[in-house]
């Protein structure tokens, strides 16, 4: 199979300078706020990199060029992130999180996309595993 010809394409998720404590600060719950924070923690010591609010409501770490295999598109993405939703924490850890079946099995309660993970809360999961499950897709994303 040919592989499809790069196009770089500018889309509207962007980083701002908005402040990511501020933001996390402002959510609707105070167990919201506090997961929110102890995610930001793991992520940065992960990545060793500072947070930014992505179009004020993800909190993206690093960067990366993504390139869709489907069509060749290419787009300015972050290693890694996670946006505390109305309903859950989306976290966007890998471009495969099926991969991780043989840790996502002892995670605890959460649902998966094709590269998101959805918590609830953090009381639902064992932090040891998610720690994991970040540090793993932290090197999957070295190697996009």
């Amino acid at each position: 199979m040919a592989e499809k010809k790069s196009k770089h394409v500018e889309i509207k998720t962007k980083p701002t300078g908005e402040s990511v404590e501020q933001y996390l600060g402002n959510l609707p719950s105070e167990q919201k706020i506090k997961d929110a924070f102890t995610l930001l923690d793991m992520m940065k010591r992960a990545t060793g990199e500072e947070p930014r609010l992505w179009s004020n409501s993800i909190i993206g770490f690093g960067d990366v060029v993504f390139k869709s295999p489907q069509t060749g598109r290419e787009v300015d993405w972050m290693r890694m992130g996670f946006a505390p939703r109305k309903a859950n924490f989306s976290l966007y850890l890998s471009m495969q999180i099926s991969k991780y079946e043989h840790l996502l099995q002892k995670l605890g309660k959460h649902k998966t996309g094709v590269g998101c993970l959805y918590i609830n809360k953090l009381q639902d999961v064992d932090t040891a595993v998610l720690e994991e499950i970040i540090k793993m897709s932290l090197d999957e994303c070295a190697n996009l």
